[in-house]
C-alpha cells in the first residue's frame, strides 16, 4: 500500500527498560496507533527497534518512547536514527523480536 507521508525510524531507549514489560507496552502502543515494526532487548540493557507508518503517528510513537514507556520503566533517553520517508510498509504488524 503506497501512501504519501509514510516514514520509518529506528530507535534505542536507554534507562531501566528491561524486565519492566517495556517491549510488551511498546508493541501494544504501536498496534494501537496502527503502526508496524518491531522491538527487542539488547545485550547492553537498552531496548531497540524500528517503527513505520504515517508520519504523524510515528511522531506520536516517538514521543511515547521518549516520555511514557511502561509503567515501571525509567527512560533516561531515547535515540532516533535513520528517519526516512518510505513508499510502502516493510512489516505486517508490530512484533517483539527475541
Amino acid at each position: 500500500m503506497a501512501s504519501a507521508g509514510l516514514c520509518s525510524v529506528d530507535y534505542e531507549v536507554h534507562g531501566e527498560v528491561q524486565g519492566v514489560f517495556f517491549r510488551k507496552y511498546t508493541e501494544e502502543q504501536g498496534r494501537k496507533l496502527g503502526l508496524v515494526g518491531w522491538v527487542k532487548n539488547t545485550a547492553h540493557g537498552t531496548v531497540t527497534g524500528q517503527v513505520q507508518g504515517p508520519k504523524e503517528k510515528v511522531e506520536i510513537m516517538k514521543n511515547w518512547l521518549r516520555t511514557v514507556g511502561s509503567p515501571m520503566s525509567r527512560i533516561d533517553r531515547a535515540v532516533f536514527s535513520n528517519e526516512q520517508e518510505i513508499s510502502s510498509l516493510e512489516f505486517q504488524s508490530f512484533t517483539t523480536k527475541y
